[in-house]
């Protein structure tokens, strides 16, 4: 069996961390991850998914995301059941965050406004093309024999 999730959006929210009655490190906090496509009406889609992240990768979210940083989280699937004070099962799901990372280099996290939902969208740089007015050298050709062909092709 297979369980294994990896997530790359912003954060909804600044993360929450807390420590648990045994010292341990946990933080809760959304992302924002785009569906890829848009609405009839032309708004783009996104789902909102709860992770939790526990001890080292807990602390290091706390300390360096807050609301509108882009973020990479791998992990697992869980259930986060529960019932309320009325008796209430309440179902949800939550992403187990195994890995953390940096989903955009700082420069860019800076530039961002925060709260802005969309990714970034890099493209390559056009390739240089020759000036019109420009020739091309093609090195010395005289060792070369012109074959003339027939038409028909040799396969």
């Amino acid at each position: 069996m297979f369980n294994k999730v990896i997530l790359m959006g912003r954060l909804v929210a600044d993360p929450e961390l807390r420590q648990t009655p045994s010292n341990i490190s946990v933080c809760r906090f959304r992302i924002a991850v785009d569906r890829g496509y848009q609405s009839n009406s032309g708004e783009r889609q996104a789902d909102f998914i709860s992770i939790v992240a526990w001890r080292q990768s807990a602390e290091f979210v706390s300390k360096y995301f807050s609301k509108g940083k882009m973020i990479i989280v791998e992990g697992s699937l869980r259930n986060a059941d529960y019932t309320d004070a009325n008796g209430v099962k309440h179902y949800a799901m939550e992403v187990q965050a195994d890995k953390v990372s940096f989903g955009e280099s700082k420069s860019a996290s800076q530039s961002a406004p925060s709260g802005n939902f969309q990714q970034p969208s890099y493209q390559d740089a056009p390739a240089a093309k020759p000036a019109p007015d420009e020739s091309v050298q093609i090195g010395d050709l005289g060792e070369f024999e012109e074959i003339l062909s027939d038409g028909d092709v040799p396969f």
